[in-house]
């Protein structure tokens, strides 16, 4: 055989794995029929296993889910993602088109506009991109083909069946994140379904195209996650040479200002030391930024399990708020 002809019997075979791993009966997993054994007195098995035949594995889910921004890149990368002109802009924009709902939903559930107004940007520039995968697919291929998440993502399956049944939704026809979150803030099922509001009293919970929803929805969220109104989200600090390295921006919210400072991490904010607080550093291209993250700042990483999310989710809530402001 030439290498020409072995070369094009790659590239076909290639072709065929690819399109082969891109669709799968799912009704016909082994896993699949022992989840649809679990949830057929919630749903009719016939129609889950119509649902299972259509969805396709989608190879390209798996590859994002083992490479996320918030795990492999620096703040100095991961901010750039988030804090650009483009997209403030566009928060300040939708804050003025939105201010009524907005200032309804931070008095009713006390938690600052500019934070609703920032997740709502950071997770879809505001409803600009809400995700161009099928649920069906993404929960699916996680399910049934991630091992090392499939135990949390079946859950969100079960949830998201569930939720299309409530709300009368075609499971086949709704499109989200590669994690299978939906929606202007990218709710994922189990927390559509606990945390989505019907906001402007029309009887229905949309977050997938109403903005009123989508706005009381987030704000009842960290409302429902322990936001303090009022309080700050980040101090500057100061850390001993010798400071703990393993504490430092892990999500525990375990010791106080007083245990920290004994320990080698310094607030240099006036603060209670009776106030808990977890130790961040945020590597930047001319050094390093030594903060203490706070109560709120720990409920906003309850939305993303992730600082460096977090802290881009603060950063644009300050610079969208100071524009709002001169605006």
């Amino acid at each position: 055989m030439n290498i020409h002809r072995k070369f094009l019997l790659v590239l076909l075979l290639s072709s065929f794995m690819g399109l082969s791993s891109a669709i799968a009966d799912y009704s016909e997993h082994p896993d699949a029929q022992k989840f649809i054994d679990k949830i057929e007195n919630d749903y009719d098995r016939a129609q889950i296993l119509t649902f299972f035949k259509s969805a396709n594995k989608q190879q390209s889910i798996i590859n994002a889910m083992n490479r996320p921004a918030e795990k492999v890149k620096s703040w100095a990368d991961y901010k750039k993602i988030f804090i650009q002109e483009k997209r403030i802009n566009q928060g300040v924009q939708f804050w003025l088109e939105n201010d009524e709902i907005l200032t309804k939903a931070s008095k009713k559930y006390g938690v600052a506009p500019e934070i609703i107004v920032a997740i709502i940007g950071v997770e879809t520039s505001y409803g600009r991109n809400k995700g161009s995968y099928r649920v069906i697919d993404a929960l699916t291929t996680l399910s049934f083909d991630y091992p090392k998440r499939s135990k949390f993502f079946k859950k969100q399956l079960k949830s998201f069946f569930l939720l299309c049944k409530e709300q009368n939704q075609d499971p086949l026809s709704l499109k989200g994140s590669y994690a299978g979150a939906m929606g202007y803030g990218q709710f994922i099922p189990s927390s559509y379904r606990s945390f989505a509001i019907d906001f402007d009293g029309d009887g229905f919970s949309d977050i997938w195209n109403n903005k009123a929803d989508a706005i009381g929805s987030v704000a009842n969220y960290f409302s429902q996650h322990g936001w303090r109104s009022g309080e700050k989200i980040v101090i500057p600090a100061k850390f001993d040479k010798s400071y703990d390295v393993s504490l430092v921006n892990k999500l525990k919210l375990d010791k106080n200002i007083g245990n920290l400072k004994k320990i080698g991490f310094h607030s240099l904010y006036p603060s209670s030391d009776q106030i808990k607080a977890l130790p961040l550093i945020l590597e930047n291209n001319d050094g390093k930024n030594y903060l203490l993250g706070l109560h709120n700042f720990y409920v906003i990483t309850r939305y993303n399990h992730s600082h460096l999310y977090a802290m881009a989710v603060y950063e644009l809530s300050k610079l969208i708020l100071d524009r709002v402001k001169n605006n």
